[in-house]
């Protein structure tokens, strides 16, 4: 009788993902060389390594160089050996792997730049069938390329980087522009020796039509030329060149192109559009965008300003999460670390405050207390108690909140406080956005319910009583990075609010020293 074959078990994980790489790369075996000479395809792939520059990468981190040399002295030279062809066969595999992986999610790990970065994780990404599917495709260079981030904003963005790569030995910048009048600010009608530097740089940035000559005077033309670019640069617009605007003047366009290289790689693990429907707020723009999906892209269907946390304390963290309920006439629960530093001492100086702001106890039962006492405020500080304000005119989340869970408790809400969204920089809270038109957001994710008109959402706004909608589909939120916005066809820039551009450069040059010792040490 024969026995029963032993079952065989299933190899680990690591393994499987071992024999899939050596598979692929025996199917990409001979796609560059061909009996010792190099193939159309390898000509194509050193051009695309050699032009990574292109796309906010580094060409020597996939040795562009020694590989265009390799495949043209294997063009023009003796024709390579098996074992010759094997060497360069997968050298330029190898070096078209990195490529790909990170053209498309990007060199570092996104945790290096925010410690509570917790957007989810990326599509899975093979570069080995990406590599075989470009091989395929009419043209390599093309497929290759096509890794990269497939949003609007990305595209916009490798053009605006190669419009500043051009300017990088403008003369304008040759030297640094002179100490205005009096140290102190250009004005309409003043002469200043920087007038002719000035009108250069502003048409070399196109914020002057080509062709503009400068006058004796800051006049008229050159105002609107400076109002232009201090649009573009989160300045106030008002025409005049005070200390802010000139020191953003004098960054050099090597600089600005190296601020979109950053912006095109915090894009790259930033989550994109995978719904109808999505909430975008850019933290370091001050701004939201609803998208929808028109015709298989996504488009703006809504902009509006909005107040993010402080730069110097309470940062708005970088996530992604389903928006699904919205609260009408919410309560604030005040969280222990506001409460504990700013509201129990306040109320301890000032009794009067605990009415006029509408506050009130709340046990761990859920029974509400309206009573100030020291034995209430003791026990909000030891945690048996919570704070929490009742809606209201005064409720620090205005009339509305927009709830999309998550561990960092961050939300978007309305604000009594309006008049801040008048400032150029908006870094006021303490992590949760302020939204400056609540009633049309309101509409945008509730518009699968036509009942939810912009008459009956006021209504529920003001009624004072709490009540919470439940979405009928969740609307995606993304919380982004981005100190470069193309907008119009036009590179704007902002302050890198959080220093994180400056942590993504730091963990970039590491990453680079990191790759580069290896080859060093052969």
């Amino acid at each position: 009788m024969r026995s029963s074959p032993t079952p065989i078990a299933h190899p680990p994980r690591w393994l499987a993902a071992l024999w899939l790489s050596w598979l692929c790369q025996a199917a990409l075996a001979g796609a560059f060389v061909d009996a010792g000479r190099p193939t159309p395809a390898a000509w194509q792939a050193t051009e695309v390594l050699a032009d990574a520059e292109a796309e906010g990468l580094r060409p020597q981190d996939y040795d562009a160089m020694p590989l265009a040399r390799a495949v043209a002295a294997a063009a023009q030279g003796p024709a390579l050996d098996g074992a010759q062809s094997a060497r360069l066969d997968a050298a330029l595999t190898t070096a078209l792997h990195r490529y790909l992986a990170d053209l498309h999610t990007g060199r570092v790990d996104p945790r290096q730049i925010q410690a509570d970065f917790t957007a989810s994780p990326p599509q899975p990404f093979d570069p080995d069938a990406a590599l075989q599917a470009a091989l395929a495709a009419p043209r390599l260079a093309d497929a290759l390329r096509a890794a990269a981030p497939r949003v609007p904003l990305y595209a916009s963005l490798r053009t605006a980087l190669a419009q500043y790569r051009a300017l990088a030995d403008h003369p304008a910048w040759a030297a640094p522009l002179p100490p205005l009048p009096n140290n102190r600010k250009l004005e309409p009608g003043q002469a200043w020796a920087g007038l002719p530097q000035l009108t250069q740089r502003l048409v070399a940035l196109s914020d002057l039509p080509e062709g503009t000559q400068p006058a004796p005077v800051y006049d008229e033309v050159l105002q609107g030329g400076v109002k232009a670019f201090q649009q573009r640069h989160a300045l106030a617009a008002d025409g005049v060149v005070g200390k802010g605007t000139l020191a953003q003047l004098e960054v050099a366009p090597a600089q600005r192109a190296r601020q979109i290289t950053l912006a095109m790689e915090h894009l790259r693990w930033t989550p994109l559009q995978q719904a109808p429907r999505m909430v975008a707020v850019n933290l370091p723009e001050f701004v939201l965008r609803a998208y929808e999906v028109r015709d298989g892209s996504p488009a703006v269907s809504l902009s509006m300003k909005v107040i993010v946390g402080k730069s110097l304390k309470t940062h708005t963290p970088l996530f992604d999460e389903p928006m699904r309920f919205i609260e009408f006439s919410p309560y604030w629960n005040v969280p222990p670390s506001i409460a504990r530093e700013e509201t129990v001492p306040r109320l301890r100086r000032d009794s009067a405050y605990f009415t006029q702001q509408g506050f009130e106890f709340v046990d761990g039962s859920g029974q509400a207390a309206a009573t100030l006492s020291d034995e209430h405020l003791n026990a909000v500080l030891s945690g048996q108690m919570r704070l929490r304000q009742r809606p209201g005119p005064r409720n620090a989340l205005g009339d509305i909140k927009f709830v999309f869970p998550n561990h960092d408790n961050i939300y978007l809400h309305h604000t009594p406080s309006p008049q801040l969204f008048a400032r150029e920089r908006r870094d006021f809270s303490h992590g949760c956005i302020r939204v400056e038109d609540p009633v049309a957001l309101a509409r945008f994710v509730l518009q699968d319910d036509p009942a939810w008109t912009p008459e009956r959402i006021r209504e529920a706004m003001g009624r004072g009583q709490s009540h919470t909608v439940r979405l009928p589909r969740p609307v995606p939120v993304v919380l982004a990075y981005s100190t470069t916005v193309v907008k119009d066809g036009r590179p704007h820039f902002f302050a890198d609010l959080y220093g994180l551009d400056l942590r993504l450069e730091q963990a970039l040059r590491r990453n680079a020293l990191a790759r580069q010792a290896p080859r060093q040490a052969q």
